[in-house]
């Protein structure tokens, strides 16, 4: 007689190996899936630090040339307006005067200043610079100790004022050091310097030092200085 056979088992079996298979297959599809995600977001911020990276080296302003302008305070002559001609540094994209600060730092002040429009609307003509007062009761004008201005030297054909948008534009960054000094300060002496760093939004700076002369024999009120 033939014994009978039963393949029961070796199903079984068969059975148990596709559904690991399947289910090893289906854990691969997964992790491949997270790993593709993975890469992606890894791209995405590496591209996007470079492009942070990027913005802060080239989206900055250059320091084209400086100059200061005298004060006769009857006692002494001192610097009280430092003035930087800038423009867009090589390869920067378009830099907003209202979203750049300037540190200030002096032989005996340090300040963070921030942009006060004090020009006309197309930076053609520059506003009071002066200690910031109100002698109307409804809105004074002037800069006060934390503030700089600007006005447009040229801007182009856009006339894109206070935004530095094309490398042809050059505007003339004025700080009153009376007033940035504090109360009772006549501005700058001589012998003394200060360092600047205009910072953009992107976070691209550019430093500049300006050094008083030792002596300003021979100038007089509002005469312009080189420095």
């Amino acid at each position: 007689m033939f014994e009978k056979f039963d393949a029961r088992p070796a199903v079984q079996v068969g059975i148990g190996t596709l559904i690991v298979f399947i289910a090893m297959v289906l854990v691969a599809a997964i992790a491949a899936g997270v790993l593709v995600n993975t890469a992606g977001f890894l791209q995405a911020t590496a591209q996007d630090a470079g492009q942070e990276s990027v913005n802060k080296v080239t989206n900055r302003v250059d320091v084209v040339s400086t100059h200061g302008v005298v004060n006769d305070t009857g006692d002494g002559l001192t610097v009280d307006s430092l003035n930087l001609t800038v423009r867009l540094a090589a390869g920067s994209g378009s830099v907003s005067l209202e979203d750049t600060t300037i540190k200030y730092v002096s032989d005996s002040t340090a300040r963070n200043l921030v942009y006060n429009d004090a020009s006309s609307a197309d930076g053609t003509n520059l506003g009071n610079v002066s200690q910031w007062q109100d002698d109307t009761g409804v809105g004074g004008e002037g800069l006060n100790e934390t503030e700089f201005t600007a006005y447009a030297l040229e801007d182009g054909d856009d006339t894109s004022f206070p935004v530095l948008s094309g490398q042809g534009d050059r505007f003339e960054l004025v700080i009153n050091t009376s007033v940035v000094e504090g109360a009772g300060q006549d501005g700058v002496s001589t012998g003394d310097s200060v360092k600047l760093e205009i910072t953009s939004r992107s976070g691209g700076s550019s430093q500049v030092i300006m050094t008083m002369p030792q002596q300003l024999a021979g100038k007089n009120d509002n005469d312009p200085i080189a420095l």
